[in-house]
């Protein structure tokens, strides 16, 4: 009988006093502790590590945004087609942690939602900014947060800024396109005969306009997965507690099923009425 592998022979380190490790590096004490369930329920655990992990994508969903805005307003569009490809996968991750959710039941979820009080992911402030960063801005939905200044102020500051979508605007407007500039940033984007006109044109001559017809694509991946997760959030809220309110008060699966009419880019999906 052979002695048991030992990787050390092959020059792995073994030893890690006073050397960054594999812990050390993510912060894993941090992330490993920050599990604390309220109530002695099996599925809490399951309940709290799926919405964390979950702010940790969107929190990665939020820094491919941002960089594909700064890249799109540079003029360097391959590089954001990289970042809104990444963007759409995070999304596509997302959905996929809805069917671990789902394993649990409703009377499984009975057991501990008392212990939520009233929090909600209705409340989380990074799924706020990535429909704020999008372009769908509603000044309504920064109230929630207005408990923690720190993150009403990162939501305000957004609503300041020209959204993903209005950075895309520009760059037509700047390839010879007349589309006129939003005047309220503070708003949802609405649909624009305009803009609608323009990707209507781009569609009809691909060739011509590469490189934008394949930025309209992308965010149409993005905004395609990103309705594939409302989607089954609703579905996944109306299987664990039919329609009861949501513990933050919202009207529950009714809420849910109004946002799913909420469209980020109306005109890239109008115009493929008019090919």
């Amino acid at each position: 009988m052979s002695d048991g592998y030992d990787p050390s022979s092959e020059g792995a380190q073994m030893s890690f006093d006073g050397r960054m490790s594999y812990g050390d590096y993510l912060g894993l004490d941090r992330i490993l502790t920050a599990q604390h369930p309220l109530s002695t329920a099996h599925d809490e655990m399951l309940f709290i590590i799926q919405h964390q992990t979950s702010e940790l994508w969107l929190k990665l969903a939020l820094h491919e945004m941002n960089a594909a805005r700064d890249r799109i307003g540079a003029g360097e569009l391959q590089p954001a087609f990289k970042m809104l490809t990444r963007v759409a996968r995070i999304m596509e991750q997302l959905n996929s942690a809805w069917d671990v959710l789902r394993t649990m039941t409703p009377s499984e979820y009975t057991d501990f939602r008392e212990s939520l009080g009233e929090s909600s992911g209705f409340q989380s402030h990074q799924y706020r900014l990535i429909e704020f960063v999008a372009g769908n801005r509603n000044m309504a939905m920064i109230r929630p947060h207005e408990h923690r200044p720190e993150l009403a102020r990162i939501l305000t500051e957004e609503i300041a800024r020209p959204s993903l979508y209005d950075t895309v605007l520009e760059r037509l407007r700047l390839a010879g396109f007349d589309i006129p500039a939003r005047e309220r940033l503070d708003q949802p984007h609405q649909p624009n005969d305009a803009a609608r006109m323009a990707w209507a044109a781009i569609y009809r001559d691909p060739a011509r306009y590469w490189e934008l017809y394949e930025l309209a694509e992308k965010l149409v991946d993005f905004e395609d997965y990103f309705r594939r997760w409302r989607f089954n959030h609703v579905t996944t809220v109306e299987r664990i507690i039919g329609f009861k309110r949501g513990s933050g008060g919202t009207s529950g699966v009714n809420y849910l099923r109004r946002m799913l009419d909420v469209v980020l880019f109306p005109d890239l999906w109008e115009l493929r009425t008019e090919l």
